[in-house]
């Protein structure tokens, strides 16, 4: 790693302690700057559009190392609902023990959703696609094409992950059922037997 990039990570990492501490809407550039030990002047050479930026970026990285986490997690499933399963059992664990996340989603929703809104549809295009590559080897049904098979899969993904609704998320065997009748359901074509 770069001493550029030491030096970048270094100011999203404080960003965090930073929103922990003080929250979202009263985190400022001066106390990143003091949290990471740079001076005003970095924090602005690395994230020109000032504390906009900074926070927009820091909320895109979290929620990459969040998919990171999760991409590791599913890794060891072959099958797609496999890791489905496993993808909202950490996914629901995850957002619910991530303290941060549950401390502004008390305290400041409107200011993260605002903040989500903007990198959400990245976040849901790569989403869609890691499920599209997935549905690749899989039999859909006559009347669903892919896309639309991923689309779905994507928004079921991230309804259930942020409320988990009637479902036990640490039971695997509720876990596989509401995977099979609610997800593939509608979307793989019947086995066979």
């Amino acid at each position: 790693m770069s001493a550029n990039e030491s030096t970048r990570l270094r100011v999203l990492a404080a960003t965090l302690r930073c929103v922990e501490r003080w929250g979202l809407e009263k985190t400022s550039l001066e106390d990143v700057a003091r949290e990471a030990e740079v001076s005003r002047a970095t924090v602005y050479r690395y994230f020109p559009g000032g504390r906009e930026q900074l926070v927009h970026e820091t909320v895109v990285w979290e929620v990459g190392r969040f998919f990171q986490l999760l991409e590791q997690a599913t890794a060891v499933e072959s099958t797609l609902d496999g890791k489905l399963r496993r993808g909202l059992m950490f996914g629901h664990r995850a957002v619910k023990e991530h303290a941060l996340l549950q401390h502004i989603l008390a305290t400041e929703p409107e200011a993260l959703l605002a903040e989500l809104s903007n990198a959400f549809p990245l976040i849901e295009q790569a989403v869609r696609g890691y499920f599209l590559a997935l549905l690749r080897s899989e039999p859909l049904r006559p009347d669903v094409s892919a896309a639309e098979a991923a689309d779905y899969l994507t928004r079921l993904f991230f309804s259930y992950v942020g409320s988990q609704g009637q479902w036990d998320f640490a039971e695997p065997d509720a876990v596989d059922d509401l995977v099979r009748t609610q997800f593939l359901a509608g979307v793989l074509a019947e086995r066979p037997g």
